[in-house]
């Protein structure tokens, strides 16, 4: 399976064909389990608009506009939970948590890397040995390695992991 930005087709000025280096790209596919959570959290957001209507027909509007409330801050949640990744363009690249982001222009990323080290299991304290890509910094200070073998997105999926490693070390290695 050929992907466009994990190749060249030959030509020596264009390293990585893609459409724009302008826009901001994810290059590679939430995991099935950063979908599912998002999907849950929907489902959840459906019953309590639910119930915000019932509280409402019932004249209790300080219920109703609670669970609005929350249905709102869930939705925020769930959207943000499939924005979480590295997301590269021709500006720099760009990792994003659930409560932050970090954008790093390409004259000031040191290297890009992947690295066997001690890695979160889906975001939770337990770690395992595993593989993550490394960003540091022209200064030095490294990024947390939020892209492992063992996150939402790669779990138990080591050569999907493998071509998203090696499609951030592409254009980190075209664009700096």
């Amino acid at each position: 399976m050929s992907l466009p930005f994990l190749a060249s087709d030959g030509a020596q000025d264009e390293a990585l064909p893609y459409a724009s280096r302008d826009t901001w790209m994810r290059t590679y596919r939430p995991g099935p389990l950063r979908v599912a959570m998002a999907a849950m959290a929907l489902v959840f957001v459906g019953y309590l608009l639910v119930a915000a209507g019932i509280m409402g027909i019932a004249g209790n509007t300080h219920g109703a506009g609670t669970c609005l409330g929350i249905t709102a801050l869930l939705v925020v949640c769930a959207l943000r939970i499939l924005r979480v990744g590295f997301w590269v363009s021709g500006r720099g690249l760009r990792q994003v948590g659930l409560f932050y982001t970090v954008t790093v222009p390409w004259d000031r990323v040191g290297s890009v890397r992947t690295a066997q080290q001690p890695v979160k299991v889906l975001g939770l304290p337990r770690t395992v040995m595993g593989q993550a890509v490394v960003v540091t910094r022209s200064n030095g200070d490294p990024l947390r390695p939020l892209l492992t073998d063992h996150n939402a997105d790669f779990w138990h999926r080591t050569e999907a992991f493998d071509q998203a490693a090696d499609a951030i070390e592409a254009w980190a290695a075209a664009l700096r």
